[in-house]
């Protein structure tokens, strides 16, 4: 037998374990024999009977799967105890043959570590991973919120109070006091009325006629009900507000080169009801990523940056070596599979994180702009020959890529036909009127008289 009949498997990792994360029980192997694997339970000193057994063993790398959450607290202690840790996506060791059992699964991952077949994850650093947790919560709190002023309008139009009609947002200021009288026990459609605010564009006569209630007394209660779920909800929105600012604070205070940045405010960019409240967002973003303005892109809201500080942050993003790998991870890069020098497919992957979902948001906005830019121009083209999911996602990628470069090669957005937000516009309008005024009128410098 020649050596061409030979393959061997150089071993890249030789002190490496597997786990098999489960719920209730982590079987983990050090070898491919038949006594060198254990189960242990999920208890926290069983924990520490894991990275007993693995030091005992003379381990120092260990592989496991990224199992629901389980695999979060044996994670941080192998790393508390000086373990190399490699934790990989269960589709890489899906591959074994035969039956399946929790046995082989734990030595198949190990032998697939210990010849260098596996790869890591992305994990944040520690402080990101904490900021994360406020921002997911919120996110669920918002969504609970969702939830209650819905059912707050269903049971509205079932006492046939069609405030939804009248007004844009029955959770607005109009709304909001309109509901608590309702639910405090006022009846009278001209009071309710009365309490509509100045900026409603309905009259106080057009809300009366909305406001004739059917006087259903279970609906009356459930109504009591959600509107105490919504503003319980909202106490809670703020709460985690306050922590996430003093997350980002402790974070700007404990570093000298983002503390010395500055940045003015930006008037143009909305601040909508969901943003974080009492939080400069502009400012925070502008010191965390150490003086890049990503505001500076058109489409960018605040919620789209505080999930760029949150997911990621900026040591995650100088992470990846190139702005196709941050792509690529994001999986709003195309995956193209090629035969025989044919291209079979170029689909974009399945799956998401809350990142690209906050990408893709701020590319439907860009598509949503009445003024050409480049971005904007950018998606009608894609718009117009593929439709509009594939321009979504073709802009979202765009904008991964020009934030990497942003944060990382520090280059800064620049339009190059110059995009003017909604304030800009009105003065640059405001001084074409004044120098047309002064052509009209052929008027000179010693024309004007200037009053203190």
């Amino acid at each position: 037998m020649t050596d061409v009949d030979k393959i061997s498997m150089e071993i890249v990792n030789p002190r490496a374990a597997g786990i098999d994360i489960g719920s209730r029980s982590h079987w983990v192997a050090i070898g491919q024999g038949p006594n060198d694997f254990k189960e242990f339970g999920v208890y926290n000193e069983d924990l520490f009977a894991i990275a007993q057994w693995l030091k005992e063993s003379g381990i120092k790398t260990v592989a496991m799967e990224s199992t629901g959450t389980y695999w979060q607290s044996l994670y941080a202690v192998l790393m508390a105890e000086g373990f190399q840790v490699i934790l990989c996506n269960g589709k890489f060791t899906k591959n074994i043959k035969g039956k399946k059992t929790d046995i082989q699964d734990c030595q198949w991952i190990q032998k697939l570590h210990s010849i260098g077949l596996l790869s890591g994850s992305f994990l944040p650093d520690e402080a990101t991973e904490q900021l994360r947790t406020f921002c997911r919560h919120r996110a669920n709190l918002l969504d609970s919120a969702a939830s209650a002023s819905k059912k707050m309008q269903k049971y509205l139009r079932l006492l046939n109070l069609r405030l939804d009609v009248v007004v844009n947002d029955i959770c607005g200021l109009t709304g909001m006091a309109i509901i608590k009288a309702i639910c405090n026990g006022e009846k009278n459609p001209e009071r309710l009325a009365d309490l509509r605010h100045h900026n409603c564009r309905k009259s106080k006569e057009e809300i009366a006629k909305a406001l004739h209630s059917n006087g259903r007394q279970d609906y009356l209660f459930t109504l009591k009900q959600e509107l105490e779920m919504y503003e319980l909800f909202q106490t809670k929105i703020a709460l985690c507000d306050i922590e996430i600012e003093k997350m980002l604070n402790e974070t700007i205070d404990n570093d000298e080169n983002k503390k010395q940045h500055y940045i003015e405010k930006k008037a143009y960019k909305k601040i909508n009801k969901n943003t974080p409240k009492n939080i400069d967002l502009n400012l925070m973003a502008y010191q965390h990523f150490e003086g890049v303005d990503l505001m500076a892109i058109e489409g960018m809201s605040y919620s789209t940056v505080l999930s760029l500080i949150s997911e990621v942050g900026v040591d995650g993003i100088k992470r990846f070596p190139t702005a196709k790998h941050f792509a690529n991870w994001l999986r709003l890069a195309p995956n193209n599979k090629i035969s025989g020098g044919k291209v079979l497919s170029s689909k974009v992957p399945k799956g998401s994180n809350r990142l690209k979902i906050a990408l893709r948001n701020a590319a439907n906005a860009i598509g949503n702009l009445k003024d050409s830019t480049p971005l904007r121009d950018f998606f009608q083209r894609i718009n117009f020959r593929k439709g509009r999911v594939s321009a979504i996602s073709a802009t979202a990628r765009k904008l991964a890529v020009i934030i990497w470069n942003m944060v990382v090669k520090r280059v800064p957005y620049q339009n190059p036909e110059e995009y003017l937000f909604r304030d800009q516009k009105k003065k640059l309008g405001l001084l074409k009127r004044i120098q047309k005024q002064i052509t009209k009128f052929e008027l000179e410098s010693t024309d004007f008289q200037f009053v203190n």
